[in-house]
């Protein structure tokens, strides 16, 4: 899909030359015309092409609005179900949705959040006839430098569409807490170029198939302009989103977050001049992971399968790249000052 837009480009350019290539000084030439008819036909073909795929996709999204604040979402089925960022709804336990059909606003309940995954699901209340479900696709099997196009409503723009490229895909990324949350790590995330701003949080990353690949959830900060940086935005991957919103489904929560975890409360240990040496254990959850391992309340965890976990954040990066069940090497240091390296078999983040 992506070698198909760099042809059409190639050819333009090619139609370009061979015109010139025939041109005389007065500026004629008896190739012109058909050069020009077919540039022109490349041109309207792929914009017709375009339009389709926004026709087909775009009934799929809707805006969100609670008390606090806009989004978007993507319908998942004709029951109303509509998955969206944790973020978007925030406590909101109701919501409207508008969709981009009709700008009738429409009641809706939350069903579930999952704050460790930023995703959510909604649902009508009263869903009308009609609705149209998105089609995801498998995230997995996304290349890089694929054309790909981000919907939803951005700065309050209903059914706005933007368009970029796959710049990178299996990123890890860190949320940055806000209130009392947390920050939240986010793994297996899709990486674009096409514009992400706030209010497209919860919408869709459709390809040229117009079929769901990535949830848009944030874009990148630049830490000296202490803004966004344009053209890097990270949506999470439909796999990711489709797992997790059919669990909240079938379930009315989410069964198994997919995450790994050291079953431990936590909290960051600085030294005196404030630098964070390591992650103190607060409490083991018994028969936990850490605590089958023999770490208890009171160690310090310095280390997690070779990564330095200088603070909470840490910890929490470098668990999000491992998976449940795996046996990782953990480093710590006891209250007496004596220090080990112990195997802990990691366990499931509980989801409340």
């Amino acid at each position: 899909m992506g070698y198909r837009r760099v042809r059409v480009l190639v050819l333009l350019a090619a139609g370009v030359l061979a015109a010139c290539a025939g041109c005389t000084s007065s500026g004629s030439s008896s190739s012109g015309g058909g050069s020009n008819s077919a540039n022109s036909s490349a041109a309207q073909g792929l914009e017709a092409g375009y339009e389709q795929i926004v026709a087909a996709a775009l009934p799929s999204i809707v805006r969100i609005d609670t008390a606090t604040g806009l989004g978007s979402g993507v319908i998942l089925d004709t029951n109303g179900d509509i998955v969206t960022n944790a973020h978007v709804i925030g406590t909101a336990t109701t919501s409207t949705v508008t969709l981009s059909t009709d700008r009738t606003a429409l009641d809706a309940k939350t069903i579930a959040s999952f704050p460790q995954g930023d995703l959510a699901v909604i649902r009508l209340d009263s869903p009308p006839k009609g609705l149209k479900a998105a089609v995801f696709a498998d995230s997995a099997r996304l290349r890089i430098g694929q054309i790909v196009m981000a919907m939803g409503n951005p700065l309050g723009l209903s059914s706005s569409v933007t368009q970029g490229i796959v710049s990178a895909t299996g990123r890890t990324v860190t949320e940055p807490g806000g209130g009392n949350a947390a920050p939240t790590t986010l793994t297996d995330m899709v990486q674009t170029s096409a514009a992400i701003n706030p209010g497209n949080s919860g919408g869709a990353l459709v390809d040229l198939s117009g079929h769901i690949v990535g949830i848009p959830t944030l874009t990148a900060v630049d830490q000296e302009l202490g803004g966004a940086a344009p053209g890097i935005g990270f949506a999470i991957s439909s796999n990711t989103a489709r797992n997790i919103a059919q669990q909240i489904v079938k379930n009315g929560r989410v069964t198994d977050s997919g995450l790994a975890a050291l079953d431990v409360s936590v909290r960051t240990v600085v030294d005196q001049s404030g630098k964070p040496v390591g992650v103190g254990v607060v409490s083991a959850k018994p028969d936990g992971a850490a605590a089958k391992a023999g770490i208890t309340a009171g160690d310090l965890i310095t280390a997690v399968d070779g990564t330095p976990t200088p603070s909470a954040s840490a910890l929490s990066e470098t668990l999000a790249t491992l998976k449940p069940g795996q046996q990782v090497p953990v480093a710590v240091t006891h209250e007496d000052g004596s220090t080990a390296t112990v195997n802990v078999t990691l366990g499931t983040l509980a989801v409340s």
